[in-house]
């Protein structure tokens, strides 16, 4: 959606970052501070489709993620601002219908790091981030999401489950700082037909692994269309006695990086997880825009919600 506005390294830069040495475009998460409006609009496109929850633009919002760009100094800012962007518009669509509130997800994304493999394969045993900094990095980036008035908190597009492990350990030690608790939503990525994570754990490893948590639900999202990954939801499904997320991408990419399924193609491969009663929360992930949103929205009206299972995993 932003790739839609043709933004150019000025728009990320803004005034604030005129002199910043190295090129910005492409640090999605700076929009928020260098040009709100656009992310605005595009939340507003995703409310008016229909959306109950968005997420704010903070999917590289770590310390860890910036540090790129050298901007690991703005993180408690930037997730503030992406907070308060998103409240922003959900306050508006929630005041024109009280009857269909809508809520903010602070997003959380994997960072561009991993706990459990080696960077070099000459050095199995090296690491190149510890879990304590991962905590911290998460704990930071949660602040921030909370301060700026997100109602629940996402760990998305896990890809190892350590890190995700981090992000509670940090969201869990600043709940007692702050005295102050969010709903946390977890949600992981099947890599390839191999059905796992790319750390290597099976849906299921990956369910028990987190069990332990205070989470309200837990699913998959991203690397794979909806036809793709549904026989590992299914499997979360028949496991957890969590609600049950998913939010695929617009099918799979093709050689260009680009996503070609319209709305009512994968709007009929999503109808399967409804008719199956497979899930509580549906979504899209690379690739969907508001009209692929819409024939969900559509969709998921007709359809009652999936109910726990009896003797599903509960942590």
């Amino acid at each position: 959606m932003i790739q839609r506005f043709n933004l150019s390294e000025n728009d990320f830069r803004g005034n604030r970052f005129l002199d910043t040495k190295i090129d910005l475009k492409g640090n999605n998460d700076l929009l928020c501070l260098t040009r709100a409006d656009v992310i605005q609009n595009i939340h507003e496109q995703y409310l008016e489709a229909g959306a109950d929850l968005v997420e704010t633009n903070t999917f590289s919002g770590t310390g860890i993620a910036q540090t790129d760009y050298a901007l690991e100094t703005i993180v408690y800012e930037l997730n503030y601002e992406a907070a308060r962007i998103a409240k922003l518009a959900c306050d508006k669509y929630s005041k024109l219908n009280p009857q269909k509130p809508r809520f903010v997800a602070g997003a959380m994304g994997p960072t561009n790091k991993t706990a459990s493999l080696s960077p070099d394969v000459g050095r199995p045993e090296y690491r190149a981030i510890t879990f304590d900094q991962l905590a911290a990095a998460y704990k930071e980036q949660a602040r921030g999401l909370i301060d700026g008035g997100s109602d629940v908190l996402l760990i998305e597009t896990i890809f190892d489950t350590l890190n995700a492990k981090a992000a509670i350990f940090g969201i869990l030690e600043l709940y007692e700082e702050i005295g102050k608790e969010l709903p946390i939503m977890i949600s992981g990525t099947i890599t390839d037909a191999s059905g796992r994570t790319l750390s290597g754990q099976t849906v299921d490893a990956f369910l028990i692994s987190l069990s332990h948590a205070p989470i309200i639900s837990i699913g998959l999202n991203c690397a794979l269309g909806a036809s793709q990954l549904k026989p590992y939801l299914k499997s979360l499904a028949q496991s957890a006695g969590y609600y049950i997320s998913a939010y695929p991408n617009a099918g799979l990419p093709n050689e260009f990086g680009e996503y070609d399924q319209g709305p009512e193609a994968m709007g009929a491969e999503v109808k399967t997880y409804l008719e199956e009663g497979l899930v509580n929360i549906l979504g899209g992930c690379c690739g969907t825009t508001p009209d692929h949103i819409k024939v969900m929205a559509d969709l998921a009206a007709q359809f009652k919600p999936r109910t726990a299972k009896e003797g599903a995993l509960v942590g």
